[in-house]
């Protein structure tokens, strides 16, 4: 693996990243509820350490091959967005209303949730069995396929806290004094999560 397929990976990476979606919807949501965007994007990190993980391991190239596994994973994450996105828009908040739980406690709830979504997030699972493996270089290399692999991965985790923690840091600081935008932000993003998941499962169980 050479450095231009390093550049390579990271010009495509990026740009998919930079794509809103379900990863974007949870952090702006949780900045705008007055929770921490670094445990909202530690969280979603989290998730995809676990992807890299699998995929260092070859364990999802096991998955891709379940037809079944594959379905029971995607209509859990699904699932899971409809549940937090139907949350988000019958409780929309403005940054001040933060909630009055004990900060451990939810700083650890906002972490599980953003490890959640992005680890049952089959947009990733997808990302990472079918973008990064054109990356690989199977036959030469000086690292073996699964430290390619690893590598691959933490740089895509490292686009996603820079990416991630932007968004969610210029969403509270540009929405802190208009509480009627913030409001139809979060509404936004909790119908985003809604949509995305509902498409989701749509689909996967199209196919059965």
């Amino acid at each position: 693996m050479d450095a231009g397929a390093l550049i390579s990976f990271l010009a495509l990476d990026l740009l998919l990243v930079c794509v809103p979606g379900a990863d974007w919807a949870y952090v702006i949501a949780a900045g705008l509820r007055g929770r921490s965007v670094l445990s909202a994007v530690s969280g979603l990190v989290a998730g995809y350490a676990l992807h890299t993980t699998l995929a260092a391991a070859g364990l999802a190239v096991l998955v891709a091959g379940s037809p079944q596994l594959l379905t029971a994973l995607t209509v859990a994450g699904a699932g899971y967005l409809v549940r937090l996105g139907w949350g988000v828009l019958r409780r929309p908040a403005a940054p001040e209303a933060a909630t009055a739980d004990a900060p451990d406690t939810r700083t650890s709830r906002v972490f599980l949730r953003g490890a959640t979504i992005s680890g049952l997030n089959p947009k990733g699972l997808l990302l990472y069995l079918s973008v990064l493996p054109q990356f690989l270089t199977l036959r030469g290399a000086h690292l073996p396929v699964p430290a390619q692999t690893a590598a691959l991965g933490l740089l895509h985790m490292a686009c996603c806290a820079a990416v991630y923690l932007t968004v969610g840091v210029l969403s509270r600081v540009l929405l802190s004094a208009r509480p009627t935008a913030a409001r139809a932000v979060t509404r936004t993003s909790g119908a985003a999560m809604l949509g995305i998941g509902a498409f989701l499962l749509v689909e996967r169980l199209a196919t059965l």
